[in-house]
């Protein structure tokens, strides 16, 4: 009996330890997460379809599901995959808690989606869609160079050579103004837009610029932000320049990049990026944040009264291109572009060519230059960064006036002046799954004259 019993005991005490050893079951998602989740989902769909439609193209939601909607966020991945879309005319909505509304991203012809804020429940406000302007065509011409081994390159990106497990949805390479490489991914094509994601702030930075050569705005001046007008508040004195060099000195609701709230929990530019405090002198630290480029695009909406994004990409062919809004009308100029390979390329090429379309002077005479001078604090890591663009000035065998406005997910526009090529890469790479754009760039350089 006594050893029937000592066994019991030592049973039960390695069921004991067993048990302590076991890592704690994972909490169910907060109703902020779900919320979050269903956002991210509604907008995501919302903008691919009515972006292809718009475009004269066409998607599914299996094709958004396959590739926008796999490797998110980890905390929002399962979710979203998990949680169904359904869409009508004007919106696309995803249920996430029983007791509230579903989230809702709103669809405005010529303006694309809005995520409307958690709770909403309402009607669409009619808007007339603008008149879509004639397309300027690309030409077309053989490449200069080795055309072996820029094809290689080309299909070494879309087959997973410069990073294994991304995704690579297109490829558009421009030589002297004409494309002499141009390739997609399965389900995707020329009148297929994706969303830009931090190529935006590169856009947001053109945008800047055309508005100085107008004469409307200085970047050396304090940023026009009416919430920091009370005297005494040291962030009026931050400037235009300080911003788009990611030196404003704020702080951001998350290390690094990430504004959630903004992006898809329907909460209103004007509400959040105003709100921040100083933790640094302006101009003394770099600290890479959406936040710097969004108040720098509404320290300049003034203008848009009668100069609109929308106008600019007009002028440059950029015809399939549309920058979102929040729900109460403020650009998200850091993120929220849908745009198509091609409309990225005449993008760069503005750059290659000094700021002038057609003989019209789009940007400041130096704009280039401005743009690409490491004047202010600089990031670690492999590319440094100017003016909204970043750097090539510590890799070897790439020129160094180049620059590139980089995205998450795998978006890249790479622009060589010197050499007058712009690479465009766009992908939808998963989380961790990078795409390695320093070296296809060197490979596409290499195979270029």
């Amino acid at each position: 009996m006594r050893i029937l019993i000592l066994a019991a005991a030592a049973a039960l005490s390695t069921t004991a330890v067993h048990a302590q050893t076991q890592p704690p079951a994972p909490a169910a998602p907060t109703p902020a997460v779900r919320a979050m989740a269903a956002g991210y989902k509604a907008l995501t769909v919302c903008s691919a379809l009515k972006s292809a439609d718009a475009a004269g193209g066409s998607r599914t939601l299996e094709s958004v599901e396959a590739n926008e909607l796999v490797g998110v966020y980890p905390e929002l991945d399962a979710l979203v995959r998990e949680m169904p879309a359904e869409m009508t005319e004007d919106r696309t909505s995803v249920a996430w808690d029983e007791a509230m509304p579903p989230r809702v991203a709103l669809y405005h012809p010529g303006a694309g989606c809005r995520i409307m804020p958690v709770g909403w429940s309402g009607e669409t406000p009619a808007i007339t869609p603008p008149e879509r302007p004639t397309e300027r065509l690309l030409a077309v011409a053989e490449p200069r160079g080795n055309a072996a081994l820029l094809s290689e390159a080309v299909e070494g990106a879309l087959g997973g050579r410069f990073g294994e497990g991304s995704n690579t949805t297109a490829v558009l390479v421009l030589q002297d103004g004409k494309v002499v490489a141009e390739k997609y991914g399965a389900g995707f094509g020329p009148d297929t837009p994706q969303r830009t994601w931090s190529v935006a702030k590169s856009l947001a930075g053109t945008v800047i610029g055309a508005a100085v050569q107008r004469g409307q705005v200085d970047v050396n001046a304090p940023a026009a932000i009416a919430d920091w007008g009370v005297q005494g508040d040291p962030r009026a004195a931050i400037t235009l320049d300080q911003l788009m060099r990611m030196a404003s000195g704020l702080t951001s609701d998350t290390a690094g990049n990430r504004t959630d709230a903004l992006y898809f929990g329907g909460v209103g530019v004007d509400e959040q990026v105003t709100t921040w405090p100083l933790i640094a002198q302006p101009g003394s630290r770099f600290r890479y944040a959406n936040n710097d480029i969004l108040l720098a695009v509404l320290a300049i909406e003034p203008a848009f009264s009668d100069h609109s994004p929308a106008g600019l990409f007009a002028r440059l062919g950029m015809n399939d291109t549309v920058a979102e809004t929040d729900w109460r009308g403020h650009y998200m100029l850091s993120s929220q572009v849908w745009s198509t390979a091609r409309d990225l390329a005449r993008f760069g090429q503005l750059y290659v060519d000094d700021g002038v379309v057609d003989g019209e002077r789009i940007l400041p005479e130096g704009w280039r230059d401005y743009v690409s001078r490491p004047s202010g604090p600089q990031p670690t890591g492999e590319q440094g960064y100017g003016a909204t663009f970043w750097l090539f000035d510590k890799s070897e065998g790439i020129p160094a006036d180049a620059i590139s406005a980089n995205g998450n997910r795998g978006q890249y526009v790479i622009i060589v002046p010197s050499r007058k090529i712009v690479i465009v890469r766009r992908g939808e790479d998963p989380t961790g799954k990078r795409f390695d754009h320093i070296a296809f760039t060197r490979d596409v350089l290499a195979a270029l004259d």
